[in-house]
């Protein structure tokens, strides 16, 4: 056989995997992309005002298609797709939910909503009223307030739907442990932080004030990952927030 008829071996293989490869990593990019868009959004927690259910250093995942497409939720696209809640997807007493302040500039606050739209709310000595009617707390225990260092009163709160969950509180004779009756607009909500002496809320009007319908995010659903001073808090992870 003459030197000139060996042929090298073809490498056509070799291409076809990097091919494959490339198109993987395209594939699953374009899906992580398009999650992120438009089905869920991590967000970290950067103060306390919803401690003791969220903490400082916890990355939430949050759903986007919990109450439809705003135009805080799909940004890149609100032209096109933006659509508010459908009638099956209102939002509940007891959600925990992202939104942007009405006056708060380019700020997500993370807090639950406690008023539907015509509700009265009104805070007396830390002890919330809706329509009237107090919201049933039970004393569980006390803790030490992250922020502050005070020692806070903790209490499981149990709204009229079921709903329950902790809250925190340092001093029932705060400047906002009792406030005003506040009546919700029409497709507004009014949210309060669990952290009840620590928190920047609905019952500050020029801070926040009623939440539209429109300025939802979505709602957390999961503590994703959660480090602190002494690292990885891993009795927080996958936590599902009530």
């Amino acid at each position: 056989m003459a030197v000139s008829d060996i042929k090298p071996e073809p490498k056509k293989q070799r291409r076809s995997y990097d091919g494959f490869f490339l198109a993987a990593i395209v594939v699953a990019g374009a899906i992580v992309v398009c999650l992120r868009l438009f089905v869920f959004q991590p967000f970290s927690i950067p103060s306390s005002s919803m401690a003791p259910t969220l903490v400082p250093g916890d990355y939430v995942l949050v759903s986007k298609i919990s109450y439809g497409y705003g135009p805080y939720s799909l940004t890149l696209v609100t032209a096109g797709l933006s659509r508010r809640i459908p009638d099956g997807w209102l939002p509940q007493r007891g959600d925990v939910v992202v939104f942007r302040a009405p006056g708060a500039g380019a700020v997500d606050f993370i807090k639950r909503i406690v008023g539907l739209p015509g509700d009265r709310i009104q805070l007396i000595q830390n002890v919330l009223r809706i329509n009237g009617v107090a919201v049933p707390r039970e004393r569980i225990g006390d803790a030490v307030e992250g922020a502050t260092g005070q020692r806070a009163t903790r209490y499981r709160e149990s709204l009229p739907n079921g709903i329950s969950y902790t809250t925190f509180s340092l001093n029932d004779n705060g400047p906002f442990a009792t406030t005003p009756e506040y009546t919700v607009p029409p497709g507004h909500y009014f949210t309060l932080g669990d952290n009840r002496d620590n928190s920047v809320d609905s019952r500050m009007p020029k801070q926040v004030g009623y939440v539209p319908a429109e300025n939802l995010i979505g709602r957390a659903e999961l503590i994703i990952f959660s480090t602190g001073d002494g690292g990885v808090r891993w009795d927080r992870l996958f936590q599902a927030i009530h």
